[in-house]
This record gives structure tokens, sequence and C-alpha cells, in this order.
């Protein structure tokens, strides 16, 4: 199925329309996912449609050239972009997170704020942060990185090793996690380009799904960085640089990109059903009572995501929902691709059907943070708390 084609507006902050362009983007990035999923290898041409597009840059201010969508319109692009191929989801929800906090981060000095967002406009530069490392795990569980940015009179010198980089290797920026060589360290993030000597990323990738996003491991021996690339480096506990906001966007565009799996899932399974006419019932299993059941089950499920996700995209839940919300859409959209395998047998676990790769991709939502136990151990905390203010309130 041929892309969409748009009539770009000569003004740069005119937004694509999106139910001409995205049908036709999910149906093209779903001919390819299947080879791309087998090959390891990454969807480079899906970016490049996005950029042609126009929608690289669609969270970016709109001061900057970007179109400064709001969450809603990120969520449906992020959504379409999903059910055709997860991985590339991935990389553009971290791009989209970046420019649309970039405004509220003080530490980005207005040069680099104005070339990182031009250079996606222009080129389709992509950015992600990469912060995971082999011994810390993920920087949200605490710990100091191991990777340290070391101030010299030339600029800071960066050395360490990143793991699970997604898109590595066609990213144009890193955003590097590090401490600095201080006595008392500074924890931020410093901005550095892919090209820049000294980087080396070694494809280490080999996971059971979102085999395509290249998240290999990039190791930083000595990188030359100038100085005011270090972004919003703070001391060890303070608060996070970025938006409040930030953590709402986070929750529903990374969970947003496994409910989409769940919906291909479940598009999957009933068009096997509607098709699938055993010789001993002489019609369909769409036919049966159980497999109908089972579908309004599974469909229940998805309006349950869909009401989660459109509440949360709208700013009606708070920071504890938020990551509530993350929790319950990525665990509804495994349990929907589960029942489906469920349902089918062995036609579902074959990888010449779709469902066995949804699967896996779907398995990967649970992974990112907040995780579920974070997730739900500060619900209960914040549900104990509101429970000693009122009882403290009704005291007074």
């Amino acid at each position: 199925m041929p892309l969409a084609v748009i009539s770009r507006n000569s003004e740069a902050s005119a937004l694509p329309d999106l139910d001409a362009v995205l049908p036709g983007l999910t149906a093209a990035f779903a001919a390819t996912a299947a080879r791309h999923d087998r090959e390891a290898s990454f969807p480079t041409a899906n970016f490049d449609a996005l950029r042609e597009a126009g929608l690289l840059a669609l969270t970016a201010p709109r001061r900057l050239g970007g179109l400064e969508a709001d969450l809603p319109t990120a969520l449906k692009v992020v959504s379409a972009v999903a059910r055709g191929e997860p991985a590339t989801a991935l990389v553009l929800v971290m791009q989209y997170l970046f420019h649309a906090s970039v405004e509220g981060r003080s530490g980005w000095p207005e040069h680099l704020k104005q070339r990182v967002i031009g250079e996606a406009i222009r080129d389709g530069a992509l950015i992600n942060a990469l912060r995971v490392e082999p011994d810390l795990g993920t920087p949200a569980r605490g710990g100091l990185p191991a990777t340290v940015a070391r101030r010299t009179p030339e600029g800071w010198r960066i050395s360490g090793r990143k793991i699970y980089s997604t898109g590595s290797t066609a990213l144009t920026w890193f955003v590097v996690w590090a401490r600095s060589d201080d006595d008392e360290p500074l924890v931020g993030g410093w901005l550095v380009r892919a090209d820049t000597p000294g980087i080396v990323i070694e494809e280490t990738w080999d996971h059971l799904g979102l085999r395509a996003s290249a998240s290999h491991d990039v190791v930083f021996e000595d990188v030359l960085v100038p100085l005011d690339h270090a972004l919003d480096p703070q001391p060890v506990g303070a608060p996070p640089p970025y938006p409040a906001s930030f953590a709402a966007w986070s929750a529903v565009l990374t969970a947003a990109i496994y409910d989409a799996q769940a919906r291909a899932a479940r598009d999957w399974l009933v068009d096997f059903l509607a098709n699938r006419k055993p010789a001993n019932l002489g019609a369909a299993l769409s036919t049966l009572p159980r497999f109908q059941e089972a579908v309004g089950d599974i469909d229940g499920l998805l309006l349950s995501n869909d009401v989660l996700l459109a509440a949360a995209a709208r700013g009606e839940v708070g920071g504890v929902e938020a990551g509530l919300v993350k929790h319950l859409v990525t665990e509804n959209a495994i349990s929907v691709v589960e029942k489906a395998l469920k349902l089918t047998g062995n036609p579902g676990l074959t990888r010449h059907n779709d469902l066995e790769r949804h699967h896996r991709d779907v398995l990967c939502g649970r992974v990112h943070t907040p995780q579920s136990d974070v997730v739900l151990t500060s619900a209960g905390k914040a549900a104990f708390a509101a429970h000693e203010a009122k009882i403290g309130e009704a005291a007074r």
C-alpha cells in the first residue's frame, strides 16, 4: 500500500493531515516489520518516511520550527506508527520526549536547542538518552553512573559504556548520562554528537522482542565535547531537570507502543477466526459463542486502555496515576496477546504468523521505566500518606 501524499504547507509549523497520512505509514511499516524482526535490522526507510511526512519534529517548540503538538496528537501518531512497527515507534517516542521537554530544561544553551531541532527538521536527525550501564542498570533505581565526564581546558572528556542504547546506529545525538570528576560529582546528561571520534558501537542487541531497535552497546573512549554540552548536571539527589508534565508524556507514549501491538494482535486474531473453518465444524470459528466471548473480553481490555490513555493525555491524572496508567495499559496489552495465543494454539506460535512476533514485542513493555513494582509501591505509599493526612485533618 503506497504512502499517502501530504500537501506540505509553506509554513514550517503546519501540522500535516494525520488522518490522511497515518494509515499509509502504518501499512508501509507493517509490510516490512517481519523482515526487520528476523534480520534484527534497523528500519531506516521508516524514518525517511517520517521525515518526509514532517513528523520527526512533531513535538518540538514552534519557535524553533517544530509543530509543538500536544500529547493527544503525539499519542495518535505513536499509536499508528507502533501498530505498523514498534521499534520505530520506540525511537520516535524518545525523540518526541526530548523535543517536548527541551524548553523546560534550563541547562540547554539556546544554540544547542536550535541545532538539535533544526537538524531534525532538515536532516531527520534523531536523539536519545543513553543511561543504562552494565553495573548500574537503570538510573531510575538510584546509583552513580560509572561513565565519567572529565573537565579539561579544551572541553569535557567522556569515558564509559552504555547498554540498551535504543536506536544507536541511527542516532545523530546521544544524551549521555554521566557524572563529573568533581570531588562532589554532578550527575546529568552530556550532549554528544554520534560521529565524534572515540565512540564505538558494539552490535550486541539480540533480544526476544523489539529486535529492530538497534539497542546496542555504545562505548566512549575519552570522547571530547565542548564545555557547554553539559546540559543539566546537578548534585546527586537533586530533583530531575525536566518539567513535571514529562512523567505523563513518558507514561502515555511508552504504553501506547504496547497497546498498539495488542491491537495488531487482536486484528490478526479476528481475521484468523473469521477465515479458519475446521472440517468437523463446517463453519468459521468466529460463529462459535466461545470465540465471540473471548474477542469481546479482548475488546473490553482495549477499551480500558483507550479510556486510560485518553484521560492521561488530556492531563487528567497526576504523577503517581500516570505510572499506574503505564502499568495497567501494558499489562492489559500483554493479556490481550496471551489470550489470542491461547485461542489459536500452534498457528499463533509459528513465526509464519504475525501473532508470534506481537507476543515477543509486547512483553518488552514491562522493562520500561517506571517498572511495575516501583509504580505499585508508589501508589501504595500515596494511599497511606493520604490516609494519614485525612486522620490528621480530622483530629484538628
